[in-house]
């Protein structure tokens, strides 16, 4: 029987490095949030792993055991078709991988099947697995429930893959204060986004240093009418501006849809 799945989009609201362990692994302190906007993936049991990808990011998407949602099926023993629709741009900083992994993972435990510890298969799945609002801590093994007002939103994305390692290795300090220990309660998108902009996205500044379109993006996202704040999300290319209305947010994506057509521009509710 087929059974569908939702990868929705991961954004980093917040990403403090606060470390480096002995094995290279940096330590993290995120605040991450889930969008409405996502890759789709269904299931058909079968003698075989197979794994077909459409829609508008399929391209370079990988079919084989290189793609983590391949990963996480043979790594829970199954067998079948696997369709994924890649809605989400890839290399883009908002886990479009792991939520898929994360997803598939979801599925195949709701089949009664035993998964794999999910933080084998990369930092972000555990988090992504939760597909709630997550204080992400440690090398993303520490994770923690928040709760968050519903966050109007856009995400731009600018059609430039950045490399993780590329970031990391240009980031110049690692050791870098946490996030306040307690994480305030928030009644409106305007005291979370008042409380966000206090913290930061450490990868932000040698991420733009990489790929120095991001920086366009994020005045871009300034700019628009009525943005409470913007950031980059991971390690980039995709950023966010946070709205005090969905009507805010598509007003706000017609703007930049209107004057840069060739980004992938969507309005969304996080968390």
């Amino acid at each position: 029987m087929k059974v569908e799945a939702f990868a929705p989009a991961k954004i980093n609201l917040t990403l403090h490095v606060t470390g480096q362990r002995n094995d290279g692994y940096h330590l993290l302190d995120s605040l991450v949030v889930f969008a409405d906007v996502g890759d789709r993936l269904e299931f058909t049991p079968g003698p075989n792993l197979t794994l077909s990808v459409t829609g508008e990011h399929a391209t370079g998407v990988p079919t084989d055991n290189r793609n983590l949602v391949w990963k996480a099926a043979e790594a829970a023993g199954w067998t079948g078709q696997i369709d994924l629709t890649k809605v989400l741009p890839h290399g883009g900083g908002i886990g479009g991988g792991s939520s898929d992994a994360a997803a598939t993972l979801r599925v195949l435990s709701g089949q009664g099947i035993t998964i794999p510890d999910a933080l084998l298969l990369g930092a972000d799945v555990p988090v992504c697995t939760a597909a709630q609002a997550t204080r992400m801590q440690g090398i993303g093994d520490r994770l923690t429930q928040v709760s968050l007002p519903h966050l109007p939103a856009v995400l731009i994305n600018p059609g430039i893959p950045v490399p993780t390692g590329a970031v990391f290795k240009a980031l110049t300090l690692g050791d870098n204060p946490p996030m306040p220990a307690e994480i305030p309660k928030f009644e409106a998108p305007q005291g979370c986004a008042d409380w966000l902009r206090d913290q930061r996205n450490d990868l932000e500044i040698p991420a733009t240093s990489t790929a120095g379109e991001i920086g366009v993006v994020l005045d871009a996202l300034k700019l628009t009418t009525r943005a409470l704040m913007a950031r980059m999300s991971g390690s980039g290319s995709t950023c966010f501006a946070l709205y005090p209305t969905m009507k805010d947010a598509h007003f706000a994506a017609y703007e930049i849809g209107a004057a840069h057509p060739d980004w992938w521009c969507r309005a969304t509710q996080l968390n």
